[in-house]
């Protein structure tokens, strides 16, 4: 399922300026569905009578939905071509996030179900349009595009709150983010335009070669990826009740969050395009990584002797999610390929990642403390950074 090639006919769009606005404009719309229900779940399950279950299969859903609907991407893409697949990607997106404030517990569930699907197909088919349209800035566009997606989150989660108290209610706050979404969905219709009499890369006679599956960097790419994502999710997850466990106020707690998502987009802005200069990006994968595993020990040793200081330095380590990204891209020829390794990598990846949350609670639930979590997170992240080492080193799949 991650092994079909983009369609031979498919075009390689043009790499123009405004298509490069389109592809942030997308990405800024690539969280918001996910972060902005976390703000205000409490509003919502008390408005809809909701369980806990309840609860948890929405926050859970995006996670695998990420997995499962994005291995469907290459396909989708050698259907309709790469133009139309992220078409349809944003038509998702904005049809979900209408239908999820429409009615009861179910039709949430639904929406929320489609928004997602809509987020799995274009994260894993932007990284080609990067790759095919702007090969000679990988790590600019790159570092655009991962920049855009963590602002997105961020403003996700801010704004929800402001936009529920403005127009009165948690379905008008929710709602609204359709309209963004539509917008970018009419700038990517107008502007996501092909080179006429030109095949995409993706088309290749190599991107029709052996299965990814028996690739062994497509398995360190997969892995990176994977170990990355299961570090953001435990911090997104875990991180604010670790600090009010030691004393931190539950508005510090929040801020210092807010602090570490918004680190982000600085690193993601700079990083790449320096790294994607040279032939090896494995020494700032290296470095962010071990940012992270200090800031981890940091929270696990003395969680409220310097919180800021932890996490910071968790924010510079999470921000190694713009190198993952970008080497997917990177470490495929063509554009068939790239899809194809980023089909496995975010497929695998997020399904290794929705495990570690799960895994992290656990843990906390039998030891009653939160030495043993952190010990494991410590390991998640040490093998980070040598499956990250790995990949970062300049071959192709």
């Amino acid at each position: 399922m991650v092994q079909t090639p983009v369609k031979q006919t498919s075009r390689v769009l043009v790499g123009s300026g405004l298509l490069g606005v389109a592809v942030v404009l997308a990405a800024l719309n690539l969280r918001p569905a996910v972060t902005s229900a976390g703000s205000v779940l409490d509003e919502m399950r008390e408005s809809l009578g909701a369980t806990s279950t309840w609860a948890g299969a929405l926050t859970t859903m995006p996670g695998l939905c990420f997995a499962l609907a994005g291995s469907t991407a290459p396909w989708v893409a050698k259907r309709i071509g790469i133009a139309g697949a992220v078409g349809a990607a944003l038509t998702l997106l904005t049809a979900g996030l209408v239908l999820r404030v429409l009615d009861g517990q179910l039709v949430v569930l639904g929406g929320t179900l489609v928004a997602t699907a809509g987020i799995a197909l274009a994260n894993v088919l932007i990284p080609v349009v990067v790759k095919e349209s702007f090969a000679t800035r990988i790590g600019l566009v790159t570092g655009l595009y991962t920049g855009a997606l963590q602002a997105g989150g961020a403003l996700g989660s801010a704004a929800t709150p402001q936009l529920d108290s403005a127009f009165g209610g948690w379905r008008p706050g929710l709602g609204s983010w359709a309209v963004l979404s539509g917008l970018a969905l009419v700038v990517w219709l107008l502007v996501a335009r092909s080179r006429p009499g030109e095949s995409s890369g993706a088309a290749s006679p190599r991107s029709t070669g052996r299965s990814l599956l028996r690739s062994p960097l497509a398995w360190i790419v997969t892995a990176f990826f994977g170990l990355q994502a299961c570090l953001a999710y435990i911090v997104m997850g875990w991180l604010p009740e670790v600090f009010i466990d030691a004393g931190v106020s539950r508005g510090d707690a929040g801020l210092l969050l807010g602090l570490i998502s918004i680190l982000g987009l600085p690193v993601s802005l700079l990083v790449p395009p320096l790294a994607a200069r040279g032939g090896s990006q494995s020494w700032w994968i290296v470095g962010l990584a071990a940012c992270g595993f200090a800031g981890v020990l940091g929270v696990m040793v003395a969680p409220a002797a310097a919180p800021v200081v932890w996490a910071v330095l968790i924010g510079l380590g999470m921000s190694v999610f713009s190198l993952a990204l970008t080497t997917i891209t990177l470490r495929a020829r063509t554009g068939g390929d790239t899809a194809r390794l980023s089909g496995m990598a975010q497929g695998f990846g997020y399904l290794m990642a929705a495990v570690g949350p799960f895994l992290f609670g656990v843990l906390h639930d039998l030891t009653g403390a939160w030495t043993v979590p952190f010990a494991l997170l410590l390991v998640t992240v040490l093998v980070q950074m040598v499956f990250g080492f790995l990949a970062g080193r300049p071959r192709y799949v």
